[in-house]
């Protein structure tokens, strides 16, 4: 499908499918992706006639900058999901531009499955590659976290789990107002169990994890620390609300300097003393810390991130 998995998804931008004017403007940012949203960013009395809007967005010969391009659909909870599948993907050949569909509050891996199959049907009605389109689910409630790795492993369309801060405070009752910042009054990080949870099932069946939205658009450092604290669980990205979160998200989600030259160097000096002991090479010592061959994988991990967020390496 054209939403691999290696596609990098530092920031994906939400972009209210109810507007034209937003749809302009995401299509020359600096994203990996962005999600061109049919759920809570519309209202219930326009969802339908923004059907025709996502269309006629994805339709324009102009594209989009960002690498990925999905879709939210309304979940199944809701009488919008049938609608937008079949309105959307088989619009005028849009499906073709759709890297991805985005499921919100999924809760069972028979959602995903249900979704799949709508999915199949559309590609085969519309005369589109059946299974090109991916998949990607948000954990948004307790009964969804309780589910997340028979989600994970629902379809081989998957390609992200995303967290979904909102609905899941509602959920579990938290205190504060602020969707993806900590509550006040408690001392630990509240997201922990949650993230790490998503982030386990993501990575046990091969997929990436994507942390939530931080609402408060114009707190760019409390963003920052929001997305921090992912990014050091080992999260490839966050989606973004608006312009002057991109940057910061971006900067977060990509290895510091200093680690990748490290990384560079560890790898390096590995191959040499692999070569020189001809294969036979257990721990070396680089930068006064021993290395073996799990720290060579943390050093391949932050190379192939820093590839992908266009790092140059030292020659």
């Amino acid at each position: 499908m054209s939403s691999d998995r290696a596609v990098p998804r530092r920031t994906i931008l939400a972009v209210p499918g109810s507007s034209d004017r937003f749809i302009e403007k995401a299509r020359t940012l600096a994203v990996d992706g962005i999600f061109l949203d049919l759920e809570d960013a519309v209202a219930p009395a326009v969802k339908v006639e923004s059907r025709q809007r996502i269309v006629a967005g994805l339709n324009d010969e102009r594209g989009f900058a960002a690498g990925l391009v999905t879709v939210r659909v309304n979940g199944w909870e809701s009488p919008w999901t049938y609608g937008d599948v079949i309105d959307v993907v088989a619009g005028a050949g849009a499906g073709a531009r759709i890297d991805a569909l985005v499921l919100p509050k999924t809760q069972s891996a028979a959602q995903v499955q249900a979704l799949d199959l709508l999915l199949t049907q559309v590609e085969h009605t519309a005369g589109l590659p059946v299974g090109r389109i991916g998949l990607e689910v948000q954990i948004e409630d307790a009964v969804g976290l309780l589910h997340v790795n028979e989600i994970a492993a629902a379809s081989p369309r998957l390609a992200s789990l995303v967290f979904g801060p909102g609905d899941f405070m509602a959920s579990l009752g938290m205190g504060g107002l602020n969707v993806g910042a900590q509550p006040a009054g408690y001392p630990a990080d509240a997201f922990h169990h949650v993230l790490m949870s998503i982030l386990v099932a993501a990575r046990a069946h091969g997929l990436q994890a994507i942390d939530g939205p931080f609402v408060a658009i114009r707190d760019v450092e409390g963003f920052r620390r929001s997305a921090e604290l992912s990014a050091a669980l080992g999260y490839d990205g966050k989606w973004v609300l608006h312009p002057a979160q991109v940057e910061a998200g971006n900067v977060v989600f990509s290895p510091k300097p200093a680690d990748f030259e490290r990384a560079q160097r560890i790898m390096a000096a590995y191959a040499h003393a692999t070569e020189l002991a001809q294969g036979a090479v257990g721990a070396i010592v680089v930068d006064d810390e021993m290395v073996d061959e799990a720290g060579v994988k943390l050093a391949a991990a932050i190379l192939a991130r820093g590839r992908a967020a266009g790092m140059e390496e030292n020659q």
